[in-house]
């Protein structure tokens, strides 16, 4: 599919995206202080499976499945280069030594206990598709990239008869959880196969006893002097085979100065023989050099379908490094003969077209959780053909398991956040004419999802949609022995709930479901129920209609996930005027400038603190996900001025350029979400309705760039490309003046999907002064 897409878009692209190098503005190393372990994987290509990367702790594991882990900025030294970087999935290490043979890798305390050495940034090259590093210890350079489904490494060594590669495959790694069994061993013509079988966390939580497995066959371009297995410090020396959990092998060489070793690795969901047609079919006749230069010229392509012009290099970096982590995640699960992992742990097969080929791929997923707001629209407007494939992908499950995931390693169900917006994403999708899968089939799981609480498995989440339907919102229980998903966030998900009612709703309408349609938008208005006029604050209620004693606004986890009152009292992406007419305009308004003023302080986020969840308690909190479209409303209570003064202080003071100040400060990327927002808010185009409308439509707030260049995929939109002029545009002239549409003046802050698509240009006019009427 990439290869086919690649072919169309070189084909339509503009002689800028010929010769401008996008790759150079991308910079991984950002915002790896304490990023989740599928953050930093520069040895990959978009939406691939093979993410090759190097560790600094992720053999250390993390407790409960979500937690830092990887890839450190702050640290000073690399154990080995993990093949598999998804959510929860992680593993099959490759370490190159010298010397003594260690089979345990070292500690970041000290490097000499086991197998790790020590870098320098210097050292350091990464881009979207490549890395390199010198590893002072061994006097090793490790250099990485990728094919979709292959992982190229290539080790060049000084000289001597002790140059080691380990194949470290059965012992914990990232986010993939304890080992349940693994395999390594040496085929006679010398290949290095193998799998291991793990249970992270999310799975035992969502879908107990469910498993992960990846398998890999493995090709190097140079036979060893020596060879053996290990486990853990005890190795055999000569053996070819080992099995169960710890299990590596070791190969030994004598090797010239500067010599380099080639390993291509054929990866795999489904089994060794497949990892082995991946790695013939993708990767049989490639040199390490020509798959680096089809990777970054596989970046270039998908990075050049938005082109930004200014003469800030630093948001450029931004952008294209936000653009790279938002097609770095989400990436392949199936083969590429079709066979993909079933969510009952069996082995299932995509159609195939008149080809032979795959009709389309199967890809895993971090939950769906507020990624409306950034990816889904970003997929809908420049990648639509991976957002169709996205809705195939998980309608597959369904098929499969008869729920929709919100989010899915290897179709096991790892909702991460116990709720459930695919159905949403479904909806946004057909509204934006992606219509290329079966409608029928996505409608019957996206409406089940939302009223269904049958029977209703734990990794399908809302699982107190029965009461949401049954009250008109979900009644909140102070106390209880079940899951927290079930009782403690009776506020937020109520907001959910009916945000997703509505999406579903409106998809009900055009397709002449009106029986739907009338239930789901009365839940659609769940919202109301919980409106508190005398505190103006969104509040949980009781199930005899009252609302919770002894209530605080700023209190986390009581009635509210990863978030309070203040942050989920304006979670009414669907209805925002009508949230503005029920607290009233100007108070409103002030009350929402007011929470940007006070949240900047703390950078709009938990301040300086490197942790997943700092600024939950804040009034506004960038670094996650329930209050990511605030700063847009002002486009509906007649301030858009006020969008463009703080969407864009957040891009610039939020959003940073180094390891340690990149998402925040050691924020929770979320495979792209932040990234993506960067994205579209920096383009100065957000909609926050999710695209959910019949015919739905972008806010516009002030673009950083002077320019903007959308090319459109053809396959799907009428127009060629999209373009964003903004003329006077500076540090200072932030404030949008005028919208001009294709020579025609717009009153309002506010341009509809479809003219997008048809293509054409919008101008904006900047200047200093804030300007609310058009």
């Amino acid at each position: 599919m990439i290869v086919f897409l690649l072919f169309f878009f070189q084909n339509s692209a503009t002689a800028q995206t010929a010769k401008t190098d996008f790759t150079s503005f991308v910079d991984p190393l950002i915002g790896t202080a304490h990023c989740r372990w599928f953050h930093f994987t520069p040895g990959s290509v978009p939406f691939g499976m093979a993410k090759a990367a190097p560790s600094t702790n992720g053999h250390y594991g993390n407790k409960s499945g979500w937690e830092a882990i990887g890839y450190d900025f702050r640290h000073e030294s690399i154990e080995g280069f993990a093949n598999f970087h998804e959510f929860q999935i992680g593993g099959v290490v490759f370490a190159p030594i010298t010397g003594k043979l260690q089979t345990i890798p070292g500690k970041l305390e000290n490097t000499q206990e086991g197998y790790r050495s020590l870098f320098d940034r210097k050292d350091e090259q990464a881009t979207s598709g490549y890395y390199s590093v010198l590893l002072k210890e061994y006097g090793i350079k490790a250099e990485l990239t990728a094919t979709e489904r292959v992982a190229f490494h290539r080790y060049t060594f000084p000289a001597g008869n002790e140059s080691h590669i380990l194949f470290d495959i059965g012992n914990r790694q990232g986010e993939s959880g304890r080992v349940k069994d693994a395999k390594v061993y040496m085929t006679p013509d010398g290949r290095i196969e193998g799998f291991v079988t793990t249970l992270p966390e999310y799975v035992q939580k969502y879908q107990a006893g469910a498993e992960v497995s990846m398998y890999f066959s493995a090709v190097l371009d140079k036979k060893p002097t020596a060879f053996g297995v290990f486990k853990g410090n005890e190795q055999q020396a000569g053996k070819k085979e080992l099995s169960g959990e710890g299990a590596g092998m070791y190969l030994t060489f004598a090797t010239k100065a500067n010599e380099a070793i080639t390993i291509k690795a054929g990866l795999s969901y489904t089994s060794i023989e497949n990892a082995r047609l991946n790695l013939q079919a993708e990767a049989a006749n490639l040199t390490f050099d020509q798959a680096k230069n089809q990777a970054l010229s596989t970046w270039n392509t998908y990075l050049g379908r938005i082109q930004v012009e200014t003469p800030n290099r630093s948001d450029k970096v931004k952008f294209y490094t936000g653009l790279y982590h938002a097609l770095l995640g989400r990436g392949l699960a199936s083969d590429v003969n079709g066979a993909y992992p079933k969510n009952d742990g069996t082995v299932g097969q995509i159609p195939l077209d008149k080809n032979k080929r795959p009709q389309h791929h199967h890809y895993n997923s971090d939950a769906i959780w507020g990624a409306f707001w950034n990816l889904t629209q970003l997929w809908a407007l420049a990648y639509p053909e991976y957002y169709s494939e996205f809705v195939k992908s998980q309608l597959l499950v369904y098929k499969d398991a008869g729920w929709l995931g919100d989010g899915i390693a290897n179709s096991k169900y790892v909702s991460g956040v116990g709720t459930n917006f695919v159905s949403l994403v479904m909806a946004s999708a057909y509204m934006c004419g992606i219509r290329d899968f079966d409608v029928n089939l996505a409608y019957e799981a996206s409406l089940k999802n939302e009223i269904d609480g049958n029977n209703r498995p734990r990794g399908a989440g809302k699982l107190d949609v029965d009461r949401f339907v049954k009250y008109g919102f979900v009644n909140h229980i102070d106390k209880s022995d079940a899951s927290d998903e079930i009782w403690r966030f009776s506020g937020s998900h109520t907001l959910e709930y009916a945000f997703s009612s509505f999406a579903v709703g409106q998809w009900a309408k055009l397709l002449g479901k009106e029986k739907d349609y009338t239930e789901l938008m009365r839940l659609s208005k769940a919202w109301e129920q919980i409106y508190d006029p005398k505190t103006q604050f969104l509040r949980p209620k009781y199930a005899n209609g009252k609302f919770i004693d002894n209530f605080k606004p700023t209190e986390v986890w009581r009635g509210f996930q990863e978030g309070n009152a203040w942050q989920y009292t304006f979670y009414v992406p669907h209805e925002p005027e009508s949230l503005v007419a029920k607290v009233g305009k100007d108070q409103f308004n002030a009350r929402l400038d007011s929470i940007f003023t006070v949240s900047q302080k703390a950078v709009f986020g938990g301040g300086k603190n490197i942790d997943a969840f700092a600024g939950l308690e804040g009034l506004y909190n960038h670094g996650n996900q329930p209050n990511l479209h605030i700063s847009w409303l002002f486009n509906h209570s007649g301030k858009p001025s006020l969008t463009q003064k703080w969407a864009r202080a957040i891009c610039n003071e939020f959003y940073g350029t180094e390891g340690v100040h990149g998402y925040g400060y050691g924020q929770d990327e979320d495979q792209g979400q932040l990234g993506a927002w960067y994205v579209m808010a920096s383009m100065g185009l957000f909609d926050v309705k999710a695209l959910t409308e019949t015919q739905p439509s972008f806010g516009i707030g002030s673009p950083l760039f002077t320019k903007i260049t959308i090319e459109l995929n053809q396959k799907y939109y009428k127009g060629k490309q999209f373009v964003i002029e903004a003329r006077n545009n500076s540090k200072e002239n932030s404030y949008v003046q005028s919208f001009t549409l294709n020579g025609k003046k717009l009153n309002q802050p506010f341009v509809s999907f479809k003219t997008v698509t048809d293509g054409g240009t919008l101008i904006l006019e900047m200047g200093n002064k804030p300007k609310d009427e058009y």
